[in-house]
């Protein structure tokens, strides 16, 4: 009997050690874009997680019902981007031609094992 209750601990106390997660965390950026259209007050709006871009693949950011997301100015994607929990660091113009790129800095804190 006392060597059923030994090992039951042993095995137990083994289990608990492999249970353990990474739950350390790291902060992942992202930039949003905005570039103003031709002849148009509206804007484009383009989010770089610093994924490899793909030729065959449509990785056009969704929402979460799975329809293709649009936003209607750039507030509009700041507020997403605060609603999906990213911190803004910093922003600043970038003049293209006659047109000005204004680019958006984010920060986000995820657990090491969220990140791939």
């Amino acid at each position: 009997m006392k060597r059923i209750i030994i090992s039951a601990c042993i095995v137990l106390a083994s289990s608990a050690l492999f249970a353990q997660a990474d739950t350390s965390k790291i902060e992942q950026y992202c930039q949003v874009i905005a570039t103003p259209r031709l002849l148009s007050n509206r804007v484009t709006i383009d989010i770089d997680f610093g994924e490899q871009k793909s030729f065959w693949r449509d990785e056009r950011l969704r929402s979460y019902d799975g329809r293709l997301k649009k936003f209607n100015t750039v507030i509009d994607a700041l507020n997403f981007m605060g609603k999906d929990g990213w911190v803004f660091i910093n922003a600043y113009p970038v003049i293209n031609g006659s047109a000005q790129v204004y680019h958006f800095g984010f920060k986000k804190l995820f657990n090491r094992s969220e990140v791939q």
